[in-house]
């Protein structure tokens, strides 16, 4: 009889997962949740930051290697000064596989950002 692999899961940060905010006609966002969701508008604000966010973000399998997210128009030191900005504000995950570091976008970001943004969700017909 083979024997069964064990297979681990990774353990999420829950600082790094987002909650999901009403859309922001529902009402006032509260303190905690303007600070989160506007450092994670503020890091996405620099277009180097936005470009590896969204290479990251639509890279096959969900996942990129920084060494085929790095070609951004500035020097591999900036490169990761920017991705670490990015981890800071809770916008990726990274992950150490022998020399290189696989990113991926944070669990729940983009659709807590989304709904956050969605204005037809409480819109009133004028």
């Amino acid at each position: 009889m083979p024997k069964s692999e064990v297979v681990e899961l990774p353990v999420l940060n829950p600082e790094a997962v987002a909650p999901c905010c009403p859309p922001i006609t529902a009402g006032e966002l509260s303190v905690p949740d303007a600070e989160r969701m506007a450092a994670m508008f503020k890091a996405l604000s620099d277009p180097v930051r936005l470009r590896l966010f969204s290479k990251i973000a639509s890279h096959p399998g969900g996942e990129a290697c920084v060494c085929d997210i790095q070609d951004v128009g500035v020097s591999q030191p900036t490169v990761s000064h920017h991705l670490k900005k990015l981890r800071e504000a809770g916008l990726l995950t990274s992950e150490r596989r022998g020399t290189w570091v696989y990113y991926q976008v944070a669990p729940s970001v983009v659709a807590a950002m989304s709904a956050m943004l969605d204005l037809r969700a409480t819109s009133v017909d004028s």
